[in-house]
């Protein structure tokens, strides 16, 4: 079983959509439960609104669910304080931060790195603008040259989540340009897989 915990020190950064998508990568790949531990229980509105192809289970009734499972994605409430964040990565073979490429979330963002120490965690970007804009890489040089390891996928800004939401699926269903988000997500997956060290 590997568990992966999508976290972020600030809502709006894509963290629930980031663990339904991942939740979604896995489930090709065997038996999945997301555990929505957000307070906005995101992802259980989402499958509520239409359905996605693994269970969403709120953290107070997911013990009873995970045993067995191939891959569990937990989704946690967003701003953890320093120790909430340690008990996250040590809970977890993966911890993911979900960052935006702003200059707002650089310092949030070194502190979250030096919370963590030693853990095993990368940063992702999320909701990056489209070309010809650079923020995405401007911002993952800087994690990088700041010593924080961070994904090269980044997630593009892009309608088809809000539309992908309303209909309670994941984007990987639709069609046309609206699915693009979903080869970020793919990316990311394979990225993910190779640092869990699954074949």
């Amino acid at each position: 079983m590997k568990i992966v915990t999508v976290t972020g020190y600030k809502g709006g950064c894509g963290k629930s959509v980031t663990a339904i998508h991942l939740a979604t990568f896995f489930s090709a790949l065997g038996d999945v439960v997301l555990v929505d531990g957000d307070p906005n229980r995101t992802s259980i509105a989402w499958g509520e609104r239409g359905q996605l192809p693994f269970i969403v289970a709120d953290e107070r009734k997911a013990m009873k669910i995970v045993q067995g499972r191939d891959f569990i994605v937990i989704d946690t409430p967003a701003r953890p304080d320093s120790s909430d964040l340690k008990e996250l990565a040590e809970g977890a073979d993966l911890l993911i931060l979900p960052t935006l490429p702003d200059v707002v979330s650089l310092e949030p963002m070194l502190q979250t790195a030096s919370d963590l120490g030693n853990a095993s965690y990368k940063a992702l970007l999320t909701i990056v603008p489209p070309k010809p804009s650079r923020e995405g890489e401007t911002m993952r040089d800087d994690l990088k040259a700041n010593g924080i390891p961070v994904f090269d996928t980044m997630i593009r800004r892009t309608a088809g989540f809000q539309k992908a939401a309303l209909a309670g699926i994941p984007i990987r269903e639709l069609t046309g340009r609206d699915r693009l988000g979903w080869l970020d997500y793919e990316s990311l997956g394979k990225e993910i897989l190779e640092v869990l060290g699954h074949e």
